[in-house]
C-alpha cells in the first residue's frame, strides 16, 4: 500500500471518529439560537469592537456564510471543540490531495476553503450555542498554528519554494506570538483585526493551489502568487497590529 493511501485510510479512520463522537456528545442549547445580526453582535464584543457590518467586505462576507453553515449544527447541539479538530481532518486531506498532484489540486483547493470554514465555524457553533470557554479560545489557536503549518507544506508539494513557505510561515507565527504577547502585557482585542487574518490566508492560499491544477502548465508560477501576495500582507499587517498595541499599552497604566 502507498504512502498516500496509508494517510487516506488513517483520515478516513479519524473522520468516522469524529462524527461518531459528534453524535454521541451533541446536547440541544438551552437558549434559542441567534440571527445573523445576533450572532455579530457578539463577534463584536469578542473582538474588541470591531463590527463585520461596517468593517472588512470580505471578513462580512466570509462570517455571514459561516452562520449559513452554523445554525443547523448549533440547533443539533454539535460540540464546538469537535467541530474545531474537525478543520484539522480537512487540512490533512488538503496535504494528501496536495502531494497526489496533477488535477487533484483542484480539489485540494476547494478542500483548504472547507477547512479554513470550520475553522471559524467552531466559533460561531460556540456563540450560537452560548458555549464559549477559555478552553474552546486555547484549543482554537493551537489548532489553527497546525492547520497554518499544514496550508504551508500543500502549497510547497504544489510547487511553491520552501524558502519563501518559511518566511510565510514565519510572519504567521511572529503575527500570532505579538497578539498573544499583547494579550498577556494587559491588551485586549483592540487592533487585532488586520488585513492577513486567517480568512485572508485561505482566500490566498487556496487558489493557488486551485488553479495549479487548472493550468498544469503554470503550477510553478501560480505556486507562488498567492503564497507572496500573502507574505507582503502579513508583514504589513505586523506593522499594523505592533502599532496599534504599542499605542494601546503606552497608555494602560503600569
Amino acid at each position: 500500500m502507498s504512502r498516500n493511501a496509508l494517510y487516506l485510510l488513517a483520515l478516513a479512520v479519524f473522520g468516522l471518529a469524529l462524527v461518531t463522537l459528534a453524535l454521541v456528545t451533541a446536547r440541544p442549547p438551552e437558549h434559542p439560537i441567534a440571527d445573523r445580526d445576533g450572532y455579530f453582535d457578539r463577534w463584536q464584543v469578542l473582538h474588541g469592537g470591531y463590527d463585520p457590518r461596517t468593517g472588512s467586505v470580505w471578513l462580512r462576507g466570509w462570517l455571514t456564510m459561516v452562520y449559513g453553515i452554523a445554525r443547523p449544527l448549533a440547533r443539533r447541539g454539535v460540540q464546538p471543540d469537535i467541530v474545531t479538530v474537525s478543520s484539522i481532518w480537512l487540512a490533512g486531506l488538503v496535504l494528501v490531495l496536495s502531494e497526489v498532484g496533477g488535477r487533484w489540486w483542484i480539489a485540494a483547493g476547494w478542500t483548504m476553503v472547507a477547512s479554513g470554514l470550520f475553522d471559524t465555524l467552531d466559533g460561531c457553533v460556540a456563540v450560537l450555542e452560548d458555549r464559549t470557554t477559555r478552553w474552546g479560545y486555547v484549543l482554537d489557536s493551537a489548532v489553527d498554528r497546525i492547520n497554518d503549518a499544514v496550508y504551508l507544506l500543500a502549497v510547497v508539494a504544489v510547487g511553491c519554494p520552501v524558502a519563501l513557505a518559511v518566511g510565510l510561515g514565519f510572519c504567521f507565527f511572529f503575527l500570532e506570538y505579538l497578539r498573544a504577547r499583547a494579550g498577556n502585557a494587559g491588551g485586549d482585542e483592540v487592533g487585532r483585526v488586520t488585513m492577513a487574518e486567517r480568512p485572508t490566508r485561505v482566500i490566498l492560499l487556496s487558489p493557488s493551489i486551485h488553479f495549479s491544477g487548472v493550468f498544469l502548465g503554470l503550477a510553478g508560477i501560480l505556486s507562488v502568487v498567492g503564497p507572496a501576495v500573502l507574505l507582503a500582507m502579513t508583514v504589513v499587517s505586523i506593522g499594523q497590529l505592533a502599532v496599534a498595541v504599542r499605542r494601546q499599552l503606552l497608555a494602560v497604566p503600569v
